[in-house]
């Protein structure tokens, strides 16, 4: 099974997980969020995988998500300037995102990780 781990290397959740999959001896390839911000494309492709709600994507409790006022502000776009946004600032996506090939997690729940690649 092929593995992207897509972080931001300062973010404790991330760091907590990368241990995770090195503990776990899980090969994974690895992406940092600002240097390779997921396209467009990509985004569509796992929202859709993912079948969660685009709101999720989000990282609300960034700065930027609340500079940008986005909560009030996501209500009022439709999804298409949401995946915009979110493929304009590797910031505003929540992280760590797991990839494989059939599904997507995002942020780090151990339980789900596991679940998803033991």
């Amino acid at each position: 099974m092929k593995v992207i781990f897509i972080e931001y290397p300062k973010c404790s959740t991330c760091q907590k997980a990368k241990k995770w999959l090195e503990n776990n001896k899980i090969e994974y390839t690895d992406r940092h969020i600002l240097e390779e911000t997921p396209t467009r494309e990509e985004l569509k492709n796992w929202i859709e995988k993912s079948q969660y709600d685009i709101k999720k994507f989000f990282n609300t409790s960034g700065l930027k998500y609340k500079e940008l006022k986005l909560k009030e502000k996501l209500s009022k776009m439709n999804d298409e300037e949401k995946v915009e946004l979110l493929s304009s600032d590797g910031m505003l996506i929540k992280r760590p995102l797991l990839i494989t090939d059939d599904r997507i997690l995002i942020g780090f729940k151990e339980k789900e990780w596991e679940e998803l690649l033991k």
